[in-house]
């Protein structure tokens, strides 16, 4: 879940700092080939936060160019998914305009939600899930692509786009190579369900996950440890066959707790890769939050993407909340 979104005072305080948020100076490769570095900026979160309570339904900086064409070099459009009682504006305001930079066609879904509301991605998984095929089918048409890559938060790196991989129509295990998704990507996703800090288990023992969706989305039940979603989902294994999966998680996650339930297991013909963040970058202090504004774990998201051109990480200091 991608948590708490910080108070209505933020926005008119920071807003217009948003546009301030700079990309620094490429480094060179072995190659001699410039690498653009993950944007920096220790507000990074708490900004995007602010404006996705005043841009609720926009697309982050570099998103939804639905004239884009994919190069030979990035031949897939990556879809990044938000996490819970989230938008994509507040949860991209880093990855997108980086991975733009990087050269490719960006797009920034929005689901489970109502327009308008900047809290989103509460509804019923296999009902985001139905969404969120609607929303890559559109990409597919509108590029041409034969398949997309999804990079995705919490919610929308875990269960939710795993339930639209199996049961949606995001891939053919007879046909792998006719799947729709060529990889998936989650920071903190919540795969196997989560006790929340030990508030999940409480509210799943008193009985009262259904008491509590009334009031924070029926997600929330979804993706407590043990829910029927879970259950369903990893009855048959982790992985669909054709797909790269990558994980990449934070110790110090608070949300989708224990952590290691977000790791995966490969099934046949799949790929995993499980990635703790603090096993690249000691010094990285991310949390649940702070991750997608995590610049070491957006090196890690473009190595994922492009294998073939992974470069090594060049490890900067993220704090908690705030991002870096």
């Amino acid at each position: 879940m991608a948590g708490w979104r910080l108070s209505r005072g933020w926005a008119a305080v920071c807003a217009g700092l948003a546009l301030a948020l700079g990309v620094g100076h490429g480094t060179a490769t072995a190659a001699g080939d410039p690498v653009p570095p993950a944007p920096k900026g220790i507000l990074s979160f708490p900004l995007a936060a602010a404006g996705g309570l005043l841009h609720p339904d926009a697309p982050p900086a570099g998103a939804d160019d639905w004239s884009c064409k994919p190069t030979r070099e990035h031949p897939r459009p990556v879809v990044l998914l938000h996490g819970t009682w989230a938008n994509a504006y507040d949860d991209w305001g880093l990855m997108s305009p980086y991975l733009k930079q990087l050269g490719y066609c960006v797009f920034a879904a929005e689901y489970g939600g109502a327009p308008g509301s900047p809290v989103k991605a509460t509804a019923h998984v296999p009902d985001s899930a139905r969404q969120i095929a609607a929303y890559v089918d559109r990409v597919l048409k509108a590029t041409g692509a034969h398949q997309v890559d999804l990079v995705g938060h919490s919610q929308g790196g875990g269960l939710t786009p795993r339930w639209y991989l199996r049961f949606a129509g995001g891939t053919d295990p007879a046909h792998p190579e006719s799947n729709k998704v060529h990889g998936l990507i989650g920071l903190a996703p919540s795969n196997h369900g989560t006790t929340a800090s030990g508030l999940g288990t409480l509210t799943t023992k008193l009985g009262l996950n259904p008491t509590v969706s009334r009031l924070a989305g029926q997600a929330y039940s979804d993706q407590m440890l043990g829910s029927e979603v879970n259950t369903t989902l990893d009855r048959d294994g982790d992985t669909q066959p054709g797909v790269d999966y990558t994980v990449i998680a934070t110790r110090f996650d608070e949300v989708v707790t224990p952590y290691t339930h977000q790791f995966l297991t490969a099934g046949p013909g799949a790929t995993v890769k499980n990635i703790t963040i603090q096993d690249i970058c000691r010094a990285d202090a991310s949390e649940h939050l702070s991750i997608a504004y995590d610049s070491n774990a957006a090196q890690l998201v473009r190595n994922a993407l492009d294998p073939a051109h992974a470069e090594p990480v060049s490890c900067g200091l993220t704090s908690p909340v705030l991002g870096g």
